[in-house]
């Protein structure tokens, strides 16, 4: 039987629908804009996993808004060995979870949230000079790291099944500069992890051209059609093409030659919508995510009403070889599975699956 000791970061991933980027001293903020906690279901959603998989398992976690109710709605009676004070929680709050488990002894340690909180966990256990493994259920806006399930189910399967481990990175990068468009990713700690095919590939930048496949997309638009182009260098390379410098890390909307929004939130693209809708965009190189990972913004409610368009170099297909989704909606990204024509080129498309 295994023990485990979880931790939530109730904060996690807020900031990203409302085009926040992040949620790293904007809360307040994210929740003005009507941002709604994402991370405590998707922490459900690995936990009850888990209990699927490995229904004995003994689950230590940290008192509400940390863990305990999110353990509970998944079927386990844990013991919570750290309560915060408070109403509201910060990295402190995480760190001294860790220091709880470690002293009290588990065999893994699940955290819910992104890549500070992945910083947070790997930072206190490499201070207390301790191996014990971790693995992220991924909850936060930007997961630069190599410690986190696919999707959160498969960090539920992953945290039941595991049997070896491996040292892989923890990255994180400056929220401020991100949402002035500007990625500065820094590697923070060392961390042990279970191998499994489950788990995600760290963040990597595509190389090589891309603009004749941006010439493809700027000559195939059509008439009256909305076009909402999704972060990245390749749609930065797009927007140009089009005729715009657009927000590098944000959502842009475009139609008939006019930027309607700039670095949009969920319910500005709503708005913005028409009766025609394209969505433009690029899986992330080295994890293959086109949903899920730096664009929530493109929720399902957004992803629903429209088309869309897969564009990417060769050269980055080459280190993805498949595509992922982690929208938030299992039904959606069940439609979205099977394959695709990614564009490649100007003319030239290439057939990938989405798994």
């Amino acid at each position: 039987m295994r023990r485990l000791g979880f931790v939530l970061n109730p904060i996690a991933g807020m900031g990203g629908r409302v085009g926040l980027k992040g949620t790293d001293g904007v809360v307040e903020r994210a929740r003005e804009l009507g941002a709604e906690p994402r991370a405590p279901e998707r922490a459900v959603d690995a936990l009850t996993a888990l209990s699927e998989r490995d229904p004995e398992t003994e689950l230590l976690t940290c008192g509400p808004p940390m863990g305990a109710e999110e353990a509970r709605e998944a079927g386990f009676e844990p013991e919570v060995v750290y309560d915060p004070e408070g109403e509201g929680t910060g990295a402190e709050d995480t760190r001294e979870a860790v220091r709880a488990f470690v002293e009290t002894g588990v065999d893994l340690i699940l955290f819910a949230g992104g890549d500070g909180t992945a910083t947070d966990v790997a930072e206190t256990l490499s201070e207390l000079d301790d191996e014990t493994p971790i693995l992220g259920i991924p909850a936060g806006v930007k997961i630069y790291s190599e410690v986190f399930g696919v999707t959160p189910k498969d960090a539920g399967r992953v945290a039941a099944d595991f049997d070896s481990t491996e040292v892989r990175e923890v990255s994180d990068i400056d929220e401020e500069a991100y949402r002035e468009g500007e990625v500065r990713s820094t590697l923070r700690a060392l961390a042990r992890v279970p191998v499994a095919e489950e788990m995600q590939s760290g963040k990597q930048l595509s190389g090589g051209s891309v603009e004749s496949l941006a010439e493809g997309v700027a000559e195939d638009v059509r008439e009256g059609v909305t076009y909402v182009l999704a972060p990245g260098g390749t749609l930065g390379t797009i927007k140009e093409a089009l005729g715009f410098s657009g927000s590098p890390l944000g959502v842009d909307v475009w139609r008939d030659g006019e930027v309607l929004v700039r670095d949009a939130s969920e319910s500005e693209l709503l708005d913005s919508l028409g009766e025609e809708n394209v969505i433009v965009v690029s899986p992330i190189g080295g994890q293959g995510f086109v949903f899920g990972r730096g664009n929530h913004q493109l929720s399902p409610a957004v992803i629903r009403r429209s088309e869309v368009e897969v564009v990417a170099s060769r050269s980055k297909l080459d280190t993805i070889g498949v595509l992922r989704a982690d929208t938030g909606d299992a039904a959606l990204d069940e439609e979205l599975r099977g394959w695709w024509r990614v564009r490649v080129g100007r003319f030239e498309r290439r057939m990938v699956q989405l798994v």
